[in-house]
């Protein structure tokens, strides 16, 4: 008796045999000798699929042939299906698409570059779509950047993976008769990672940053791709939308008058350092919330510590603005001084105002480099200006801080944290460091925010 595995691949044979088309969207038919074609060619794969001659392999196990730097050519009789996740009808992608491993709850991707453009004509978003793979390559377009891509060629001087060619393409790349609906991944900035680079996800309880009123989506004064700052609602997180210089979209104004969510492709930056999003229609940015603007904010990117005072009770050393944060800039302090030395020492808020909400919340992110005490943080609604220690009385709150002392790069969201008891008058916020002559880490402090949900 068959696996479960052929009989669902029969039953896809026996419904491209059919006369009639389940093509979802009529908008994105071909000739019917193009079409007579493509089934044709599909027809074929999955008989040899059904035979045995041709393994289906699922994205997982066609991963698992990358290797990092390198190009590696398929050998083997297999194949593998997907859905494509993006498109290119408004000219963001261009000669790519990426596939994802199930319309709904997917766990793996593939991105997919080819010498065609408009692919949306063909590989729509939501379609069905079948990858034979011997004598393809699979590795990066861009090397080292970790987005594990199929192509046609490779580049021999840096291993590029190249686009698959026009004469490849009809014998490598089929479209079933399949468009399915996808469903996104519904995530929250902080929880967005590698893992979800190429699919379909819905940033969620976002919003586009005060400052950006009356801002296209692409600055008329890049050339390439454009960034635009996200900021979340629920923490500290901030994310980075990109768009490209040749989209239908880019002067389209950004929806600065809500919150609400953002849907498009994980995707990463051409230096493959920073993750980013890439919209295939503005129709997914739905701001349709109230804005959550901070009742307090500081990013430090005005250069200094002026929203702060800082308080030395024991060290020399003392807190001072950093022009390295996330993504720059940070309050800072640092203990060792050719050693590590004894210091305790405060960063202190100006005093902020809670009088006009019935609760308020803090976040902010860190940073630790360095073996050595804990950062502490406080809130008092009492304190005056003079010696912390004995002016206010200072309530302990509980952030999650970063731990990774190895690296500079492992910023920490702090978590939510309630002021509520505060709310109906000022409040002030401390950071305090604490370091010994034997262990004096570094910490800096980035994206403190209060707000009122």
């Amino acid at each position: 008796m068959k696996t479960n595995k052929f009989l669902t691949l029969a039953f896809s044979f026996m419904a491209l045999l059919a006369v009639t088309s389940c093509v979802e969207n009529d908008d994105y038919s071909v000739p019917e000798s193009q079409g007579n074609e493509e089934n044709a060619a599909l027809n074929k794969l999955l008989s040899k699929i059904e035979s045995g001659e041709v393994e289906l392999q699922t994205i997982t196990q066609v991963k698992s042939n990358f290797v990092q730097y390198e190009a590696t050519q398929f050998v083997s009789e297999i194949a593998v299906k997907g859905y494509v996740s993006s498109s290119d009808e408004t000219g963001n992608f261009y000669k790519e698409f990426f596939i994802q491993d199930s319309p709904t709850d997917p766990t793996q991707t593939l991105k997919v570059v080819l010498n065609q453009a408009d692919t949306y004509n063909q590989f729509n978003k939501g379609r069905e779509v079948y990858i034979y793979l011997k004598d393809l390559y699979i590795g990066e377009t861009n090397t080292g950047d970790d987005v594990v891509t199929i192509g046609g060629k490779f580049d021999t001087f840096d291993n590029d993976v190249l686009e698959m060619t026009s004469n490849q393409i009809p014998n490598h790349l089929f479209r079933s008769t399949t468009t399915e609906t996808l469903m996104p991944v519904e995530l929250e900035l902080s929880d967005v990672g590698e893992e979800h680079i190429g699919m379909f996800v819905k940033l969620v309880n976002v919003q586009f940053p005060a400052g950006l009123e009356n801002k296209p989506y692409v600055d008329p004064t890049d050339d390439f791709d454009s960034q635009r700052s996200i900021e979340s609602c629920s923490d500290s997180g901030t994310f980075t939308l990109e768009s490209s210089t040749f989209a239908a979209f880019k002067n389209e104004l950004l929806p600065t008058d809500g919150k609400g969510s953002i849907s498009g492709i994980v995707n990463k930056t051409y230096d493959g350092y920073d993750l980013i999003i890439n919209l295939n229609t503005t129709d997914d940015v739905v701001m349709d919330g109230f804005r959550c603007d901070p009742l307090f904010q500081d990013s430090f990117s005005a250069a200094n510590l002026d929203k702060w005072t800082t308080f030395s009770v024991t060290g020399a050393q003392e807190w001072y603005y950093n022009n390295f944060g996330n993504p720059s800039d940070s309050a800072t302090m640092n203990g060792f001084a050719s050693g590590a030395q004894t210091n305790e020492d405060w960063l202190i808020s100006l005093p902020i105002d809670l009088s006009s909400v019935p609760s308020a919340f803090l976040s902010f992110q860190t940073v630790k480099r360095y073996g050595g005490n804990n950062l502490e943080v406080f809130y008092a609604t009492d304190y005056t200006g003079g010696n912390p220690n004995t002016d206010g009385t200072w309530v302990a709150l509980a952030p999650t801080l970063d731990t990774n002392e190895g690296s500079w790069s492992s910023w920490t969201d702090s978590g939510s944290l309630d002021l509520s008891a505060a709310a109906g008058g000022n409040v002030f916020i401390a950071f305090k460091y604490t370091s010994t002559s034997s262990a004096a880490s570094t910490w800096e402090v980035d994206n403190v925010k209060i707000s009122a949900e």
